[in-house]
């Protein structure tokens, strides 16, 4: 009887192993990886342990630069590969939790398949994009049912770089790359 409970207990162990792995590259509408909307900033360094983390840190309110940057946390793989960046919502805040995630690994990726190396057809046929904006060098592709953005330089739309033409959902090419994955945890 005994001998029964051992592969039992492999199995048990070898699944929840599975389970947790699949977790640690998803990105689904307010969670990235083991990032959900509750997780604050002082939780980066035990969430991250085994990584690294680059802080970038504004100056805050009591800097004289009124332009100043978001707080960034870049965190990487211990081989140096650049994983994600995390901005805060609220600047010098460790109790702050997270405004938004830029993926920066393919291993991130959605139930339908969505990576950081997804070409627009991917986009277009697994997600419902909701509103394209145009800037002076890019589109950018609203994804509200992850709560995310994705950003298609112009060059992979035919155009040059700081073009006002408005951009729509069936002037971008199939094979246009992503350039930028952002999700949003507002």
């Amino acid at each position: 009887m005994i001998k029964l409970y051992k592969p039992l207990a492999v199995v048990l162990i070898s699944l929840a192993f599975i389970q947790c792995s699949d977790n640690k590259f998803s990105i689904a509408k307010g969670k990235v990886g083991p990032l959900t909307v509750k997780t604050q900033i002082q939780e980066l360094e035990k969430i991250f342990s085994n990584d690294s983390i680059v802080k970038v840190l504004s100056e805050g309110a009591k800097g004289d630069n009124l332009f100043q940057d978001d707080d960034q946390y870049l965190i990487y793989e211990k081989g140096g590969n650049h994983l994600l960046t995390i901005t805060p919502k609220e600047q010098l805040d460790s109790t702050s939790t997270i405004k938004s995630i830029e993926v920066f690994d393919n291993r991130y990726n959605t139930k339908s398949g969505l990576t950081i190396k997804s070409n627009f057809q991917d986009i277009n046929i697994n997600n419902k994009i909701s509103k394209v904006e145009s800037t002076f060098s890019s589109a950018t592709l609203f994804i509200d049912d992850l709560n995310a953005t994705i950003t298609i330089d112009n060059e992979e739309l035919g155009l040059k770089d700081f073009s006002t033409q408005k951009v729509t959902i069936d002037q971008i090419p199939d094979l246009a790359k992503i350039k930028s994955l952002t999700v949003w945890f507002n």
